[in-house]
């Protein structure tokens, strides 16, 4: 009795995921060829090459006095890496000025007639002049609030609050500056 090794030939099928991903593949193309979706969030004219940003100043009625410095060194780095501008100090065709309006604690939960967790809110004005076209100037704020728990104070809390804003500010910031919502 000879034994044939039978050769066993299977079909290459595509999961359901893999056919799904060659039919979105093209249409992504198409979407961003014409225009509809792009990944790019930076919104600079092409005449704009340089901007001034001004060091944020604490207004806020409680001041940490870290904040400042390290808000306005993020957000000039966040330019520097993520924009083409030049980052001068005098005649910029754009020019950002700023400051920490509000610094405040407040009760942001309560659980069993007691605070169980506590906010902070900060807000940042945001003064935008354009040197080339006046019209574009505006005044905006920028807030986030930052919760922690209410069973630690505030001063005990407040590096790892001051971790999250400088995480999340700058960006928020950059946002309102140079992209189109």
């Amino acid at each position: 009795m000879i034994l044939m090794n039978k050769k066993h030939t299977h079909k290459k099928s595509f999961s359901s995921a893999g056919k799904y991903f060659f039919l979105l593949v093209p249409c992504f193309f198409l979407l961003t060829s014409c225009g509809v979706y792009s990944f790019k969030d930076v919104t600079i004219p092409p005449d704009v090459k340089s901007i001034h940003i001004g060091y944020i100043e604490n207004k806020a009625r409680y001041v940490n006095p870290q904040l400042s410095p390290q808000l306005t060194d993020r957000l000039k780095q966040k330019i520097n890496n993520q924009t083409r501008l030049s980052q001068i100090e005098s005649g910029a065709d754009w020019d950002v000025s700023a400051y920490v309006s509000s610094y405040d604690i407040s009760t942001a939960a309560v659980s069993n007639q007691k605070s169980s967790t506590n906010r902070l809110t900060v807000a940042v004005h945001i003064i935008f002049r354009d040197s080339k076209d006046e019209k574009k100037n505006y005044e905006a704020d920028v807030t986030r609030n930052f919760d922690f728990d209410a069973n630690t104070s505030f001063s005990s809390a407040e590096p790892a609050l001051l971790q999250q804003i400088l995480d999340s500010m700058p960006d928020d910031i950059f946002n309102r500056i140079f992209s189109n919502w």
